[in-house]
C-alpha cells in the first residue's frame, strides 16, 4: 500500500510541476524535495514533531511553513508538504521523493540504471558506458554505480528488467555454454 500511496501522491505533484503554468522546473523540484526531505531525515526531533499525533495539524504546518521558507521552496512544494501533513502523510515524505524523481526521470525521457563494474570507473569510462546504452536503449541514462570486487573485470549494467553482461565471468560462462551445446 505504501508503493501505491507514494506513486499518487508523486505523480499528482509531477503533473502540478509538469503543468503549462507551472514556474517550476523539474529539475529545480527534484532538488528542493531532496532538500525538504534531507531536512526531515536529518533532524530527529523535526521528523518526531511532524509525525507525531499529539502535535496539532495546524502546528505541523506551522513547521512546514517555516521549514520552506528557510528553504527558499517553491509555492508548488510548499503546497503538496501542506498537503501532506493535512492527510498525514508526511511519513511517506522519503518513499515520494525517491518515487517523484523516478516520475520526473520518466517524463523527461530518463532510465535508471545500476552499474556495477569491477573497480571504480573514470569519469570518462562512465560517459561511454553511459552513452553506449543510451545509444542501445534509445534513452537517456541516469547511472548509480557500485563496485563490486568479486567481479574479475567488466561491467553489468540493470536497467529496468533487463541486465547486459560486459563481464569477464559473463563472457567465460557464456563460452561454456556454447561449448557445453557443442558436446
Amino acid at each position: 500500500m505504501t508503493g501505491a500511496l507514494a506513486s499518487h501522491y508523486a505523480r499528482a505533484l509531477a503533473d502540478a510541476v509538469f503543468a503549462p503554468n507551472s514556474s517550476l522546473s523539474p529539475q529545480d523540484a527534484v532538488a528542493q524535495l531532496r532538500a525538504v526531505a534531507a531536512m526531515v531525515a536529518g533532524s530527529k526531533d523535526l521528523e518526531r514533531a511532524l509525525l507525531s499525533p499529539a502535535v496539532t495539524k495546524s502546528r505541523k504546518k506551522a513547521v512546514i511553513s517555516r521549514l520552506a521558507d528557510y528553504l527558499n521552496s517553491h509555492r508548488l512544494l510548499r503546497n503538496f508538504l501542506l498537503v501532506l501533513v493535512s492527510h498525514r502523510r508526511i511519513g511517506e515524505l522519503r518513499a515520494m521523493r525517491d518515487e517523484f524523481e523516478l516520475v520526473v526521470d520518466e517524463r523527461l525521457g530518463w532510465v535508471p540504471a545500476e552499474i556495477t563494474s569491477a573497480r571504480e570507473l573514470s569519469p570518462s569510462q562512465r560517459e561511454q558506458v553511459e552513452h553506449a546504452l543510451g545509444v542501445k536503449l534509445g534513452k537517456f541514462i541516469r547511472a548509480r554505480y557500485t563496485v563490486d570486487a568479486e567481479m574479475l573485470a567488466g561491467v553489468r549494467a540493470r536497467i529496468a528488467a533487463k541486465e547486459y553482461d560486459a563481464t569477464l565471468r559473463g563472457k567465460l560462462d557464456g563460452m561454456r555454454r556454447r561449448l557445453a551445446e557443442q558436446l
